[in-house]
């Protein structure tokens, strides 16, 4: 499939950003460990999943408001800007040294803008292709990312590891300077987007109207909007499920490294087996997109949700070594990407196109609702019983519940 120069763009701000998730899913993790001295394992996974709870609950309960006034015409693009130059500011201000706990409330404020930033980049996607590519279009953008993150962070993982022996630079240091590659990286994949992008579909102000007087009318305008969302059975329905299944994606990721270390796992073998996990998920990301156009997006959503629920299982009952630690990454880039970018395109074709950031900001606060769910849940039950394990476990009942949602919402679809 051929690519329009306004979608590679858009690609390219997923090989962008991707660069520093990886970065916070791997790399972060561990060096909040080494700043964190006083913690045990319990103590660790409890303060990253709070971390993550409180990030996550910020987005959430600013983009079904943001998102319903960038969804005037040309908002779009500077609700954008706004947050990306947030988050890449806070990016590289997490290069100076600092203790645990202003370097915690930096990390937190940096994914702020690096998460809401994203709610607006998924709301382009109908401004950049058309329902017909729009599958295909969102698995590249997963799929480039994976595989374009893995040149800043392969350069990261090198100076960490070789800076002190051969450089002479110190590993904390090495690993500070990490935050700067990632965050020039995520800057130069962005440029070819802000410079190209065009709003088609968006709301203009009627004769007499202000864009203050929006603002007070947005809130008045969120109640309709919810209203909308609750007479359209199937997409209530999804809105449900994909609350449910998207909380154990989401928790899996960000919490995999931070359990691997509760679990005596060396950071060598957690980075490298991350990093297959970006490899594996490449190529897996680009056949869901191509599967979905042969069996229908909602079966392969659903496929990777019971794959999820398998690897939950299998994290929660196998999980001890190096070796199992690597299985799981396999299997978590196969089917990582593929149900991101499906949940992401299905979304999109389920919502009216001038209303797309108002609906993406639900989404989204679905999403992150469901990501508060999850990291709090994980956070309590690991605090409760002091076993991570059991924190991890607690996952697989969200995933079933979505999973329960997506078959209902099949029979609703007539999809067999």
């Amino acid at each position: 499939m051929k690519y329009t120069k306004l979608e590679r763009n858009w690609v390219m701000y997923d090989v962008g950003n991707s660069a520093l998730v990886l970065l916070n899913t791997s790399v972060v993790p561990i060096y909040f460990d080494a700043i964190n001295t006083a913690a045990n394992s319990a103590e660790l996974v409890t303060a990253w999943a709070n971390a993550q709870t409180i990030a996550s609950l910020v987005v959430a309960l600013l983009m079904p408001i943001l998102g319903s006034l960038a969804d005037f015409a040309g908002n779009k693009i500077k609700f954008f800007l706004g947050f990306f130059l947030t988050g890449l500011v806070l990016c590289f201000a997490q290069a100076i040294p600092m203790s645990a706990m202003p370097f915690l409330v930096l990390y937190v404020l940096c994914t702020i803008g690096l998460n809401s930033s994203m709610t607006f980049y998924d709301a382009m996607l109908p401004d950049v292709t058309t329902d017909e590519r729009m599958d295909a279009v969102s698995s590249s953008g997963y799929a480039w990312g994976y595989v374009g993150s893995c040149v800043p962070f392969i350069v990261c993982i090198a100076l960490i590891m070789l800076g002190p022996s051969v450089l002479g630079l110190d590993m904390m240091l090495a690993t500070r300077l990490s935050f700067v590659i990632t965050g020039v990286w995520w800057l130069a994949f962005t440029i070819p987007l802000v410079r190209t992008y065009r709003q088609r579909y968006g709301k203009e102000l009627k004769p007499g109207e202000t864009f203050g007087g929006e603002v007070a009318k947005t809130f008045r305008g969120l109640a309709e909007t919810m209203r909308r969302i609750a007479r359209n059975r199937a997409l209530l329905v999804y809105m449900v499920a994909f609350f449910f299944y998207i909380d154990g994606v989401h928790t899996v990721i960000s919490m995999a490294t931070t359990y691997g270390t509760s679990l005596g796992i060396d950071s060598t073998q957690l980075i490298l087996a991350l990093l297959v996990t970006q490899f594996v998920a490449f190529p897996s990301a680009i056949a869901y997109g191509r599967l979905a156009g042969r069996f229908g997006t909602l079966r392969m959503i659903i496929v990777a949700v019971v794959a999820y629920v398998a690897i939950v299982l299998f994290a929660a009952f196998f999980l001890q070594t190096a070796v199992e630690f690597w299985i799981l990454a396999v299997l978590v880039g196969m089917f990582q990407g593929g149900i991101q970018a499906l949940s992401r395109s299905y979304f999109g074709k389920l919502i009216p196109k001038a209303h797309a950031n108002e609906y993406y900001g639900f989404f989204d606060i679905f999403g992150r609702y469901a990501s508060v769910m999850g990291t709090l849940l994980v956070s309590v039950v690991t605090a409760l019983t002091g076993d991570p394990s059991l924190g991890v476990l607690s996952i697989g009942i969200l995933l079933v519940v979505g999973l329960v949602m997506l078959m209902r919402l099949a029979r609703i679809k007539g999809v067999a």
